[in-house]
């Protein structure tokens, strides 16, 4: 691939990851589409992850390190966005990885439909068990208005900022809030907004890693709320431009309090919470149930909770075993 192709811009932010990072580098080393600008925002990281970076930087020129205090995932990406120079962006978690061909696989696939933003299918590896969580069997085209309602029913299209190619210019305006858990779901629906046209890839690129210290994981703690928080801002703008997506809109909110409620069921503090999204969910539950593209394991969750909490929590702790 010639350097004719335009300058895209990797952004990697990092935070105590010396055990990962190593492979995540190397997958954007190794990509096909050669014409990178690999920024590596070291996010005050206390362990070897900054030598590890220097270390990959001595080796390509196109790696550029930024240092910086710690503060959080939000900030890293705010700074990588604000000094990039690629017309593109693509982002990557230091503990995933890119197969080989990604970026130029959303880069033709973006150029090839003429779209302002490019995402493809991953993998999702838990305890060394890797599997595809989600495949489509073609290439799918659709406007803002489309993408986000395939977004917010989790059909195909997610909220994360991995495994997707953006115009640089679609983040005109946009920052990813400081501070916060789940950070992706109150910007990336911003870009889907932004966007004229999107294309979903049929194809596996990206490769997703859930460790256990990670937000998805880790025990329960107050800024899991954040995910409740998140989902509703980006519910109420939606509706504003979107007033159709109410259904859509809905589930997502209902999705939102199930993922937050599993990570409370085995906790014995704030039962008020607790209480207030069984509740949200309860007093929604026909609207999910009757809606037909709510996805069949959200309508069971549903019926499971209304017959009873125990059974619920029974067959989620049961799940979530089996599944590792």
């Amino acid at each position: 691939m010639n350097r004719l192709y335009p300058l895209i811009t990797v952004i990697v932010p990092i935070y105590n990851v010396e055990k990962f990072l190593d492979k995540c580098i190397n997958s954007i080393l190794e990509q096909t589409y050669k014409n990178l600008e690999i920024i590596l925002i070291n996010d005050g990281s206390t362990d070897q992850s900054l030598k590890i970076c220097e270390k990959y930087a001595c080796l390509d020129k196109r790696i550029k390190i930024i240092n910086k205090n710690n503060g959080g995932v939000s900030d890293a990406c705010n700074t990588g966005i604000e000094i990039s120079k690629g017309k593109y962006i693509v982002f990557v978690d230091p503990d995933d990885s890119f197969e080989s061909d990604m970026i130029e696989y959303l880069y033709k696939l973006l150029k090839r439909n003429n779209c302002d933003l490019a995402t493809c299918n991953y993998f999702v590896t838990v305890k060394g068990n890797k599997r595809i969580e989600f495949q489509t069997q073609k290439d799918m085209l659709f406007n803002n208005h489309n993408a986000i309602q395939q977004m917010l029913y989790s059909n195909g299209i997610e909220t994360s900022r991995w495994a997707k190619l953006f115009k640089k210019e679609l983040f005109k305006g946009i920052k990813f809030p400081k501070g916060k858990n789940y950070e992706d779901i109150a910007a990336v629906y911003k870009l889907f907004l932004n966007s004229t046209n999107i294309v979903s890839g049929c194809k596996v690129k990206y490769n997703y890693e859930i460790r256990e210290n990670s937000i998805t994981t880790t025990e329960f703690n107050e800024s899991k709320f954040d995910l409740i928080e998140m989902t509703d801002k980006m519910g109420d703008e939606v509706l504003c431009i979107y007033p159709d997506l109410k259904k859509a809109v809905l589930r997502r909110r209902v999705y939102a309090r199930f993922s937050t409620l599993n990570h409370m069921l085995n906790i014995k503090t704030h039962q008020k919470e607790k209480s207030e999204i069984i509740k949200f969910i309860k007093n929604n539950a026909w609207n999910v149930v009757s809606d037909l593209n709510v996805p069949f394991r959200d309508k069971v969750a549903v019926l499971l909770l209304e017959i009873n909490y125990s059974l619920y929590k029974f067959v989620w702790n049961t799940l979530k075993k089996y599944r590792g």
